[in-house]
């Protein structure tokens, strides 16, 4: 992938940072987001919307992120704070908070999606429309997430089997809501992404 737009557009910027995130949607586990400035220029076949690549594409490409990017920071949005504040502002305050942890502030950030809360007005900020198959900062702000999430959700699998968290990593699927109407709820699920789906509503 190639960020033409983003030389010709913001040629004046070194920092550009990506961002995205993975697992709104899901029923169960955190939301990840992820920030990743990448060396300007940079770009690779790789790096694309990470739910297009396979397994283990997404490795090789996450290893070739983490190799070559001027930094990387990646935080997971707990369910207590879904639940609490609801999708989109704990989806912001983690994305807010991985550009307070990047080490070096990004000149510009172009954001995944159609919506964004301020949190600095100095901060020039973009929203890109399926920006993750479009800009190889956002692709590898995706891939970042998606590999952490996913393996977050596997090692959770171990300790709940019963959700098939290792195949669906949290998603709504037959299987984990078969697993919902048997066993019921627990800690890591979203009460109001779940609760029609225990005890066999």
């Amino acid at each position: 992938m190639k960020d033409k737009k983003i030389l010709a557009e913001w040629c004046n910027y070194e920092h550009v940072a990506g961002m995205d995130e993975v697992g709104r949607g899901c029923g169960a586990g955190p939301v990840v987001t992820a920030a990743v400035i990448l060396p300007k220029g940079f770009s690779s076949p790789l790096i694309r919307d990470s739910k297009i690549l396979s397994p283990k594409q997404r490795e090789k490409a996450y290893k070739l992120i983490m190799d070559n990017a001027i930094c990387v920071v990646a935080k997971a949005g707990n369910v207590d704070s879904i639940n609490s504040l609801g999708i989109n502002k704990a989806t912001f305050k983690i994305m807010h908070e991985c550009i307070r942890d990047l080490s070096i502030k990004p000149d510009y950030v172009l954001v995944d999606g159609t919506e964004w809360e301020t949190y600095d007005d100095y901060l020039n900020v973009t929203c890109i429309p399926k920006g993750d198959d479009t800009y190889s900062c956002i692709a590898a702000a995706s891939i970042i997430a998606k590999v952490r999430r996913d393996e977050y959700m596997t090692k959770l699998h171990e300790h709940f089997p019963q959700y098939g968290w290792d195949s669906n990593k949290g998603y709504l699927t037959p299987d984990h809501i078969a697993g919902l109407k048997e066993h019921g709820a627990n800690k890591y699920h979203r009460i109001m992404y779940v609760k029609n789906h225990i005890n066999g509503k």
